[in-house]
């Protein structure tokens, strides 16, 4: 193939625009889906971590697995023990836990940030430079000093000492305009008790943190303040802290783990606490453990575009065969003039580039609009969302892409072009039986794109399957006309008996806004992050620790239940009485009812919990609740134990709920009204219905099915395109054999059934290659499916009818055709 090879194939293409731009739209089709989603899958799962050296990154993370808890942060203490006796394969383990932060500004008014208390050498170890001032250094990190004994019998505590932060760029630039003079400030807090920041420097930009979102790390804090936690003396009560580590050079994930185990073993060894939960440290480079729950649906993605392109890419090689079908008698007479089997092929690969190179083209454009899309209909915690784009990599995928389109779809017709058989054509045998074998390479390839996209039906089915089922999941609340929002800031109380008033002003000023049935709190809210295990068991486990298990705890109000309706199944919920420190009554969810007391009621008996002390409590049953999916509606998660709000301490809610009439985006106004007159310097985020924290529950679902849905319906409609080419192809061919038929006493009902009896053929040798494509493949799809299995029956059955509906309906019109011939005119012209 030359130059001039791609000069008279431009012509001839041009000589028909609707062939080609038919065959370009699809093979762009094709390339653009493709290039969207490996923008997504380069973004998320290739492309290195925009830190310094991250190859040797690795997040260490503990599992109770007595317990099934996975990917615990550390406690202090564990956490100094892991960096102690790790030094023979890190280079340095540094430490870091997010939260929201309320700061105060000028005027009084409360601002909602998000900050980072990180180990002094957090950015040393990533690699995050400083724009302005300082790092952090070793006088960051002095621990404040332990208040003396009898302190509280002799005055106040020792003065902290202050918070030293440095500020995210982004921060700096939204808060201060840029100003480098603020370094050495201090920041004023929304808080009696909270420590005042001082700023010591600037980050550079786009600095940001990569986890997986159920370690509930915020990807982007505003504010990063060293930790002066007293390590040595920190007890392992308390866990929060998220280990990133360098590796050594030259030493391994494996070898790393293996150290770190060691680490693990002395620790179950030396604390009972850790021994009895089986206690377990897990080494994991850092880009895996970021796209761990990820992965998945990326694959499957992928995957699905790859067979969108195969589909598209078979469709344009019938177009192309067809195509040569009509040429069979002038490449017979290049053939029997001398032209040898390159020279026959050239046209048709000249025309094959041309295509690919349109195509290609036009994919890029769909991808570019494409990515835009995925970034709003995306979930909002996928792993490094706001990088995906086309850069180097991408654009090199597309021209892979657009390569292998043009081989896989011109390469087959060109060798079907090279061999004409020449005695045929110049005999003038048959209208074109130039190609010989042409019309079986059609059906051959009309098959596997029939399989092919059987295969995608099957996926978007299941999908489908998960969506339903997901909608059909109680989880354990009325989400209908229920409105809720987080509530920080200063309220300005500084005893228990001030924030219990605090809390009655906040519930009695948002029970007055007209249409609201009733208000409730809780920390945290179902389905909004935050929860986090404790341990509970039977009388046992004080002899025997083994005996202990996790549980989720929430923190509720009297009246929580009542208010977000999950229903009571026995006893009582709390009541005001209730709400006091000294009430030690819990209620249980029926899970931890039917496992502690299995055949019994629940209701009056004791359990032992740790919550606020360091040993556990015997805490009374007063009510069974039934269960709540608390942190995905997918997976059930585990048992419940709900404390009141007065035990732990007034106003340890922070999530409040209303139960409305009408439309809860319609109180938003009036809610932040009511707030504000309760008090300037309060602060409300996450206003939302909880509807919509249920469809963000379903979002993965959502996009995977909506994305994987659109393939297969382009994939369905090609396969029925080509099918109804390979059919219209075979009743012109065989137009004086259908005449010959008629003649002979055929009626035109057995000519229809004929032509429909061959396209179900071909649907049918399709179908059973994707079924058995479809059972092997679907089975990467597991753990995005929800309430189905990947080889559910029901699926494929309904993807079968589905795809022998599009092959009659693609056969029907060549059908009619065929049914239609004048058998006359049929044997007049051949």
């Amino acid at each position: 193939m030359d130059f001039h090879d791609l000069t008279v194939a431009a012509r001839v293409l041009r000589k028909s625009p609707v062939f080609a731009v038919t065959a370009a739209l699809t093979i762009a089709l094709g390339v653009g889906a493709s290039t969207a989603i490996f923008s997504v899958t380069n973004a998320v799962l290739l492309r290195p971590l925009p830190y310094r050296n991250p190859d040797r990154l690795v997040v260490a993370c503990s599992d109770l697995r007595k317990r099934n808890v996975r990917d615990f942060p550390f406690s202090n203490a564990d956490f100094i023990d892991l960096r102690e006796g790790t030094k023979s394969v890190f280079d340095d383990l540094a430490g870091v836990f997010t939260f929201p932060f309320t700061l105060q500004r000028e005027d009084g008014t409360p601002e909602q940030t998000n900050a980072a208390v990180v180990t002094i050498n957090f950015f040393r170890l990533l690699g995050g430079g400083v724009a302005y001032g300082r790092d952090f250094n070793d006088d960051d990190a002095i621990p404040n000093p332990p208040a003396p004994p009898g302190a509280q019998q002799q005055g106040p505590p020792p003065p902290r000492l202050p918070a030293h932060a440095i500020l995210s760029y982004e921060y700096f630039q939204r808060r201060y305009g840029g100003d480098p003079s603020v370094v050495g400030r201090s920041m004023s807090v929304a808080g009696p008790q909270a420590p005042t920041p001082i700023i010591v420097g600037v980050l550079q930009p786009h600095f940001q943190l990569y986890f997986p979102p159920e370690t509930q790390i915020l990807p982007a804090p505003d504010i990063w303040i060293a930790n002066r936690l007293g390590y040595d003396a920190a007890q392992r009560m308390g866990v929060s802290i998220r280990a990133v580590a360098r590796l050594r050079p030259g030493v391994t994930p494996e070898q790393a783990q293996a150290e770190s185990e060691k680490v693990a073993a002395s620790e179950r060894a030396q604390f009972p606490i850790l021994g009895t939960a089986d206690y377990h440290i897990r080494v994991e480079p850092m880009r895996q453990h970021m796209v761990t729950q990820a992965r998945p649906a990326i694959l499957a993605l992928m995957g699905s575009v790859i067979f969108l392109l195969l589909v598209a890419c078979a469709n344009v090689a019938n177009l192309l065969l067809v195509r040569a079908s009509l040429r069979n008698r002038e490449l017979a007479v290049r053939a029997a003039l001398g032209a040898d089997r390159w020279r026959l092929m050239s046209p048709i690969l000249a025309e094959a580039m041309w295509l690919a190179a349109g195509g290609t083209l036009g994919g890029l454009a769909l991808a570019w609009a494409g990515i835009k899309e995925l970034r709003s209909l995306a979930p909002a915690d996928l792993p490094r969302l706001d990088t995906i784009t086309i850069d180097t990599s991408v654009l090199a995928f597309t021209a892979l892409a657009g390569l292998a389109a043009a081989i896989l779809f011109g390469v087959t017709p060109a060798l079907r072009a090279s061999r004409p058989r020449l005695m045929n054509v110049l005999r003038g045998i048959g209208r074109n039986t130039g190609l010989g074998t042409g019309s079986m390479m059609r059906n051959i390839v009309v098959t596997a794109e029939v399989a092919l996209s059987f295969v995608l039906l099957v996926g978007s089915g299941l999908m489908f399957r998960s969506f339903l089922e997901l909608q059909r999941i109680n989880p354990g609340f009325d989400s209908r006309n229920l409105l809720t929002f987080v509530l920080n800031g200063n309220n300005g109380a500084t005893t228990p008996a001030a924030n219990a008033a605090f809390v009655h002003q906040v519930e009695d000023r948002l029970r007055a806004i007209p249409g609201v049935q009733s208000v409730t709190g809780s920390f945290p809210f179902p389905l909004a992050g935050g929860y986090s295990p404790i341990r509970w068991g039977k009388g046992e486990a004080l002899s025997d620790p083994s005996k202990f298990q996790a549980a989720d705890f929430q923190i509720v109000m009297p009246g929580y239940f009542e208010t977000v309706r999950t229903p009571l199944l026995a006893g009582r919920t709390f009541t005001d009485a209730d709400n006091a420190p000294d009430r030690r009554l819990i209620i249980i969810d029926d899970f931890l009812a039917k496992k502690a007391f299995p055949g019994e009621s629940a209701v009056g008996k004791r359990i032992l919990i740790r919550v606020r002390t360091p040993e556990p409590e015997w805490m009374e049953i007063v009510g069974v609740v039934g269960h709540v999916r608390q942190t995905s509606l997918a997976v059930p998660g585990r048992e419940q134990v709900y404390f009141s709000d007065g035990y732990v301490g007034p106003g340890a809610v922070n999530s409040w709920a209303l139960r409305v009439t009408g439309d809860p985006a319609g109180y938003a106004r009036q809610v932040r009204a009511a707030i504000k007159d309760v008090s300037p310097r309060l602060l409300i985020t996450n206003l939302q219905s909880v509807d919509e924290l249920v469809d963000h529950a379903q979002a993965q679902t959502t996009f995977s099915l909506l994305l994987i849905g659109v393939f297969a319906v382009i994939a369905g409609v090609l396969a029925g395109v080509g099918l109804y080419g390979v059919l219209s192809t075979a009743v012109r061919q065989r137009t004086s054999e259908i005449g010959v038929r008629m003649a002979l006493g055929a009626g035109r009902q057995s000519i229809f059934r004929l032509i429909v009896g061959q396209g179900l053929s071909l649907s049918a040798i399709g179908v059973v290659i994707g079924v058995i494509a479809a059972l092997m493949l679907t089975r990467l799809m597991t753990t995005m499916l929800v309430g189905v299995k990947s080889t559910d029956p029901l699926t494929f059955m309904a993807m079968m009818l589905l795809f022998f509906a599009i092959a009659t309906a693609s056969s029907w019109i060549p059908a009619s055709r065929a049914a239609g011939v004048d058998p006359n005119k049929a044997l007049r012209e051949e």
